[in-house]
């Protein structure tokens, strides 16, 4: 993903849930595109945004074994509110399960403690090196850059 969307985690439990946060700036590239006059964060974003959540709890709570973590599913997405410059969204997600393989959440999100967005996801994590082994080099190189972010947002509590 080109834009981090994920800028301080505030709580986690270890497999069981993440709050973090992510705080909208007029400066952010997207938003000269997205309804310039009334610019917003684009829904699929605020989506993106549940699911670095997400992944970051995964990564952790895997220490870090898979590099590669998707959406491989989204279900009953609500959009309730607008995300506008300015606002700070809370996301709260609670794992239903981590695996090795696949995680799924419910997740919301909140702007000044009203929900904006609420839904389930399914991620699944894998390696690159599980179809090529010439990729595990790249694995270990996003692991550790995961790793560094991580520290980076406060997520070792």
């Amino acid at each position: 993903m080109r834009f981090i969307l994920l800028d301080k985690v505030r709580e986690l439990e270890l497999g069981k849930r993440i709050v973090a946060e992510k705080a909208l700036s007029l400066a952010e590239e997207y938003l000269a595109d997205h309804f310039p006059s009334f610019p917003v964060l684009p829904g699929v974003l605020m989506v993106e945004a549940l699911v670095q959540t997400a992944a970051m709890l995964v990564r952790i709570t895997n220490d870090f074994r898979q590099s590669m973590i998707i959406l491989q599913e989204a279900r009953n997405i609500k959009y309730k509110s607008f995300l506008k410059p300015g606002n700070i969204m809370r996301m709260e997600l609670k794992a239903k399960q981590i695996g090795e393989k696949s995680s799924s959440f419910t997740g919301t999100g909140y702007v000044d403690g009203e929900p904006i967005l609420e839904g389930r996801l399914k991620l699944r994590q894998f390696n690159l090196a599980e179809t090529d082994a010439a990729w595990a080099e790249v694995d270990e190189r996003i692991s550790r850059e995961m790793r560094k972010r991580a520290r980076l947002m406060d997520a070792f509590q």
